[in-house]
């Protein structure tokens, strides 16, 4: 079975060589046709041979995808949405392709943030009326 590569950007993309395509019998409902037709499909991908990917977002692809790795390391994708086994590929391919996407956005910095004055005053005054309520109704002291 061949396929195309996958162009993710204009500079990244996901040559044919690196993908291998399995078909396998899908599960679940189909009747008759379920038994005898290889819908399924299972796509590996060689990460390391994905062009134009930088080390930072290879290395974030692989944290996104650490849990569809495979022994060898490769990204490994299966798709059965559809009954025909060329819009599997293509449905493979998309979901592939959307994971690369992922991995090259950077993750946004987080900024220190600290709460307004007026919210600690307020937080600060109610944990005293709520201490002031606890006080009130312990069991009173003799002196």
């Amino acid at each position: 079975m061949s396929q195309d590569a996958i162009a993710v950007t204009d500079s990244v993309r996901v040559p044919a060589h690196a993908m291998t395509v399995r078909a396998i019998r899908a599960s679940g409902p189909g009747g008759q046709n379920v038994n005898k037709v290889a819908t399924k499909v299972e796509l590996r991908v060689d990460l390391d041979a994905i062009e134009g990917l930088d080390a930072g977002a290879r290395s974030r692809l692989v944290t996104l995808a650490r849990h569809r790795l495979d022994a060898d390391g490769r990204l490994f994708v299966t798709s059965q949405a559809t009954r025909g086994q060329a819009r599997n590929v293509e449905d493979a391919q998309a979901k592939v392709a959307a994971l690369i996407r992922a991995a090259l956005t950077p993750p946004r910095r987080r900024r220190t943030s600290r709460p307004p004055g007026r919210a600690r005053e307020t937080r600060l005054d109610a944990k005293k009326r709520r201490a002031a309520v606890k006080r009130s109704r312990a069991r009173p002291h003799d002196e």
